[in-house]
């Protein structure tokens, strides 16, 4: 036991484990948004359709605050970023519990989307500063398990506290935010490496790329439109799948059941993925975890009767615990470390738009095509596999090239394995390592 134990988690530094603390204080408190709706329907008198755009600026604001987080990780710092952001979700939250105006409280919603979004990047970007990169993996699955259990927490301790008062969702949640703060504050260093432009560099060197890297990385854009599938499978457990169930006559605490089931599979199994997938190419893992996903969301074109939904639940948790830390890892990897968090920016925002489209797109082709929906959703995820196992070798290639140039030998990168120049010379100028990308 111990063995596997220091397998799993040893030869992390300890600026990882208070990261890793905060984050999973966080999400144990962090259940006021998901009883929002309850909230203002309840509480504050809204019908649910006025209830539903108010939760839905929510989301609005986590697009803006991902991209924001990103830019002010790389330029801030991530340490600033994180503590800033969540020192401001605690005094949102707390707003949010005295303002009786619906207005007010869908500014309010949105500004909390904002504050809670901007530290993802930062998290991720600080994890990729301190940990080796033979230890990532077991990083990134810690991380992935810590954000699961603490969700877990929350949706417990959620039913308990609401029983008491709505406002002290808002207060609790407040406080585990507050407290995150102060562990950054107190234990976390500042990660990021300002690497200076050398003085010899060529007007071409001297810019400084930004945003629009990640957003014109073409490589890394195939790697996210493939994660984005991904994202849509998961999201049809909180959006279609209620639906689908209820349409089969099963109650609200029938998918209680299917949820809690998924959650305990991750926090029972999770720690145990790292020896399952060691030894094996990133790209084949996402190949198979998503195909597995598939499978399982497929399958649900046959479910009518809770046994069949929990063995569903079953395989599809598996493909999401295995997916979880190579797809971190390669989302690290592609990004040059002066533009780490802007590349997380780009990539988390994928989930909300999966938030967005699973409902909008699911709905009408639950509606319309009923169990056929299950069977295209199973497709998508099929054809997501294939493209994990056609863009993976060019993706490592690129992996390899970018870590060449960023240990500071320059000398093996004379192919341009991306199709385009400008990528490796990207590179080069955001690391400081070689003063002119362009000779070569």
């Amino acid at each position: 036991m111990r063995a596997w134990l220091h397998d799993t988690a040893g030869g992390l530094p300890a600026t990882f484990w208070y990261l890793w603390s905060g984050l999973l204080i966080n999400r144990a408190g962090a259940f006021a948004m998901l009883y929002l709706s309850l909230y203002l329907t309840e509480v504050r008198g809204a019908d649910k359709a006025l209830a539903g755009v108010v939760v839905g600026t929510y989301g609005v604001g986590g697009v803006a605050g991902v991209l924001l987080g990103g830019v002010l990780a790389d330029r801030w710092g991530r340490r600033a970023t994180l503590f800033w952001s969540h020192l401001a979700a605690a005094a949102l939250m707390v707003a949010l519990a005295f303002t009786g105006s619906l207005v007010a409280i869908a500014v309010f919603a949105t500004l909390v989307g904002v504050a809670h979004s901007m530290p993802g990047p930062a998290f991720v970007a600080a994890i990729v500063d301190v940990v080796p990169v033979e230890r990532r993996s077991r990083a990134f699955n810690l991380q992935f398990w810590a954000h699961n259990l603490g969700m877990a927490a929350a949706s417990l301790l959620a039913g308990l506290v609401s029983q008491a008062s709505f406002t002290a969702l808002f207060l609790v949640d407040a406080a585990a935010t507050l407290t995150t703060a102060l562990i950054i504050a107190w234990k976390v260093r500042e990660t990021l490496v300002r690497n200076d432009i050398p003085r010899t560099a060529t007007p071409s060197t001297k810019r400084r790329p930004g945003l629009h890297t990640a957003l014109t990385d073409g490589t890394f854009l195939v790697f996210v439109g493939l994660t984005f599938v991904l994202a849509l499978l998961s999201a049809q457990t909180s959006t279609i799948m209620p639906l689908a169930m209820r349409e089969d006559g099963l109650s609200p605490s029938a998918y209680g059941v299917v949820v809690a089931l998924g959650g305990a599979l991750i926090v029972v199994g999770q720690l145990f993925v790292p020896r399952l997938i060691d030894g094996y190419l990133k790209h084949r893992v996402l190949a198979v975890s998503t195909g597995v996903m598939a499978v399982g969301f497929g399958a649900l074109a046959f479910a009518d009767v809770l046994p069949f939904y929990l063995t569903a639940a079953v395989i599809w948790t598996i493909g999401s615990m295995l997916a979880a830390p190579p797809n971190a890892e390669i989302n690290a990897e592609l990004a040059p470390p002066a533009l780490r968090a802007r590349y997380q920016s780009v990539f988390y925002l994928v989930f909300p738009m999966a938030a967005f489209v699973a409902p909008a797109l699911g709905g009408v082709s639950l509606q319309y095509l009923g169990d056929w929906h299950w069977v295209i959703t199973g497709g998508v995820g099929l054809l997501a596999t294939g493209g994990h196992l056609l863009a993976g070798p060019a993706r490592e290639r690129k992996v390899a090239a970018i870590r060449r140039v960023t240990e500071g030998d320059p000398s093996p990168v004379t192919t341009d394995l991306s199709g385009k120049a400008a990528v490796l010379e990207t590179v080069a100028d955001t690391t400081g390592t070689v003063s002119n990308a362009s000779n070569r």
